[in-house]
């Protein structure tokens, strides 16, 4: 059981690693041959070029500049020093709404910290509780918890009037922090310029008919049930083929662009290539010659399937993106049944272009259910048995495993040295390995459930990311045993036991999750910073592969906010400082670090570095604000097992009450805010639409929305659609009475 002294080391260990971490990056971001790793945003956005070196060679690559390594630490201030609206122009909300979560951690634990450390302390510290046993081991981190205080005390109602304080102050930050990024979403989407998804609904589900094509049918009907507004569709391809055709293609022409400029380079050698793989084996050739004839018979094949696109019905999937003439007929659509039939004609906002998951517009209705149906079972089993597959392959891992599997192995594993690997090294492999790729799993899955964005499919995998985590990780550290035994013993006991068994253990494991915020937190937020990853990855690809700028573009790497694995992770540390603030606070000192490093850091990462893939205008706010909740609502239910187990009867009602009022807190902001994260107000955009008007009367909207919803496979292409209906006709009244087109 780790004692004052223990924290105390390992923070001065986590707090060296950090300077080392914090202090290599200083170094390594003022290297010129390090500049497109440290601050490729500014690239992209073409407002920075390579820095000049000084004369010497060695001034290319090393910053020869004594002075600038004197002001190492100004890039802390430099992170800070960007105000939030400026941030946003720059960055997006989603990023800004993102590192706001880490403000509104700061918020919520700094004055509890303040109030704990005043109040409870004290009265845990005096307790005298542990002091009169004996034949207990315990350290002094225990007299700091409720677990030094007397089964009956009067002492507990310190701790019940805590959690109201607790609950009270976190239920009015989350209203303030919900209130702001919901003004801040609605003034984002008023401030923005006129773009394509603001006009634009994703119609699914489009019944097949045997008189009309899909694009005639899609015509139809939005222009007899939305003569005044529509204005044009673009029906979807299944584009698979294609897609790789065209990434194939831009191959090719990289290759072919390389070996053109080392041949302008040097016109008295023809530069040569194999044909093999990789370029290293086969017949050797003329390079040029070779991929321009490789170039030549991809756009013959893309040509064949662009033209198998345009003449085959079945590559037309049931879906389009409908455009119209206002914001306002847009709202309508979106936001409104077509017909009585409600799984038919199904409208929904569309994302931006770049925000649009096209594999899954395809995807019936029905099939649709059914997939959701198996991926939440799916997530259930994979949360709960998450340790079976682990443990196999770490059974596997072991001197005894090995044996059993690979008899033919004995003698080598029987050496000391291999012997040591196997029993020290592989079983922790086997599941970094697993933690490593339980993202692409859950992602997977919730592409598989159909989402129709990225943005969604990101809020998707958090939501079961962050079950997983609450499971195995919250839950799964305070109980020993796997995650199953976990649930057989829940199931086998009352329910009203259950916050008993957990709450019981809290306290014992505060030592841990100190120390587990320390090393995930503190260190690995420090890691995040020097990207040491993409620095390697970045000097390989630039040494061996850059062949064009397009290549150096390319090979930079920014990232972006990964919000489906870093979001539950910081939820993570929500919930350990609503649980322990009224149970052990010496843990939210720790947690505030976390919050506060954290902030500082992601600020500098998003001004710098990432580039987002979309820009989602903060959806995601509704489901921060619910599991901070979730956080909130758990902390009360497991101080209610513990104080039961002390004899504290009177608090079960009073901690029951605070637990009813938390859950009508939620479906008041549930309530309040969460349509303005899932609908448009008819009033903002007729506001727009009015504005728009005024200053561009003569706006050709037609030619501005016609190519934005078009698969990036198709760009640039003419899929030979029926011609478009002149502007001044589409007001007229239109036949709803179809020409058949079956053979009589």
């Amino acid at each position: 059981m780790a004692s004052l002294t223990d924290i105390t080391a390992a923070a001065y260990i986590n707090l060296v690693s950090i300077l080392t971490f914090l202090l290599a990056f200083a170094f390594l971001r003022l290297q010129p041959i390090n500049d497109r790793v440290y601050f490729p945003k500014w690239y992209l956005k073409g407002t920075r070029g390579s820095p000049k070196g000084s004369g010497v060679l060695v001034g290319k690559f090393v910053n020869l500049d004594v002075k600038t390594y004197l002001k190492f630490w100004t890039w802390m201030p430099e992170a800070l020093r960007m105000p939030e609206m400026e941030l946003i122009q720059h960055a997006g909300l989603d990023s800004v709404a993102y590192i706001r979560i880490y403000l509104l951690g700061l918020k919520i634990f700094v004055p509890i910290a303040a109030l704990a450390f005043a109040v409870l302390v004290p009265v845990n510290w005096t307790g005298g509780t542990l002091d009169g046993m004996k034949d207990l081991t315990y350290s002094d981190v225990d007299r700091l918890s409720i677990s030094n205080v007397p089964a009956g005390s009067i002492r507990l109602l310190a701790h019940v009037l805590m959690a109201y304080v607790v609950t009270f102050w976190t239920c009015y930050v989350l209203y303030r922090e919900y209130e702001n990024v919901t003004k801040k979403r609605l003034q984002f989407i008023a401030s923005e310029g006129r773009r394509p998804e603001q006009f634009t609904v994703l119609v699914r589900n489009i019944p097949r008919s045997f008189d009309e094509s899909v694009s005639e049918e899609v015509e139809h009907f939005f222009r007899v049930n939305h003569p005044e507004t529509y204005l044009l569709h673009q029906i979807v391809y299944d584009t698979k083929n294609l897609a790789k055709l065209v990434e194939e293609k831009k191959r090719l022409k990289n290759w072919l662009t390389y070996y053109e400029m080392r041949f302008e380079r040097n016109q008295k050698k023809r530069p040569k290539t194999k044909t093999g793989l990789w370029g290293l084996f086969g017949k050797s050739v003329d390079a040029i010659d070779y991929y321009r004839a490789e170039l030549e018979d991809i756009s013959n094949e893309e040509a064949a399937e662009r033209d198998k696109l345009m003449r085959d019905p079945k590559c037309i999937v049931p879906a389009a993106f409908v455009s119209f003439r206002s914001r306002w007929g847009a709202s309508v659509c979106a936001q409104t049944q077509q017909t009585s039939n409600p799984i038919r004609w199904l409208t929904e906002w569309s994302t931006e272009p770049r925000d649009v998951f096209w594999d899954n517009l395809a995807i019936p209705y029905i099939k649709l259910s059914v997939r959701r149906l198996i991926m939440a079972v799916s997530t259930f089993f994979l949360t709960f048995f998450f340790m079976i597959p682990i443990a196999f392959v770490q059974s596997l891992a072991s001197i005894d495993g090995i044996q059993k599997v690979f008899p033919f192995l004995t003698p080598l594993i029987k050496m000391e040295a291999i012997k040591a690997i196997v029993q020290g090294f592989l079983p922790g492999l086997a599941l970094k390995i697993f933690m490593a790729i339980l993202p692409t799993i859950l992602n997977s899955m919730s592409r598989i459930e159909g989402h129709t964005s990225c943005s969604a499919l990101d809020r998707r995998t958090a939501a079961k990311y962050y079950l997983f985590i609450l499971v195995n990780v919250f839950f799964g550290s305070i109980i020993t045993g796997a995650a199953f035994q976990q649930l057989h013993k829940f199931l086998n006991q009352a329910p009203s036991e259950i916050p008993k068994t957990i709450g019981v253990s809290i306290p014992m494991k505060a030592t841990f999750f100190i120390t587990y915020t320390m090393v995930d937190g503190w260190a690995g937020i420090a890691a995040e910073i020097i990207r040491l990853v993409p620095l390697i990855v970045f000097h390989l690809k630039n040494t061996f592969l850059v062949k064009t700028e397009e290549d150096r573009q390319q090979a930079m790497d920014p990232g972006c906010v990964n919000f489906a694995t870093t979001e539950p992770r910081i939820q993570l540390y929500f919930l350990l400082g609503l649980v322990y603030s009224v149970i052990t606070p010496l843990i939210l000192p720790f947690i505030i670090v976390f919050f506060a490093f954290s902030y500082t850091i992601h600020r500098h990462q998003i001004i710098n570095v990432y580039n987002q893939k979309y820009e989602s205008g903060a959806k995601f706010w509704p489901d921060v604000n619910r599991r901070v909740l979730t956080g909130l609502m758990l902390s009360q239910i497991l101080l209610m097992g513990l104080l039961s187990t002390k004899k504290a009867a009177i608090s079960t009602p009073l901690l029951l009450a605070l637990l009813i009022a938390t859950i009508w807190f939620h479906k008041f902001c549930k309530g309040r805010f969460e349509s303005a994260f899932v609908k448009f107000p008819l009033q903002e955009a007729m506001k727009k639409d009015t504005v728009d008007r005024a200053i561009e009367p003569n706006m050709n909207l037609r030619a501005y929305l016609e190519d934005a919803f078009i698969h990036p496979a198709l760009k640039g292409i003419d899929m030979k659609n029926p011609p478009p209906i002149a502007e001044d006709d589409n007001n007229s009244v239109v036949s709803t009475k179809r020409k058949s087109r079956r053979p009589s």
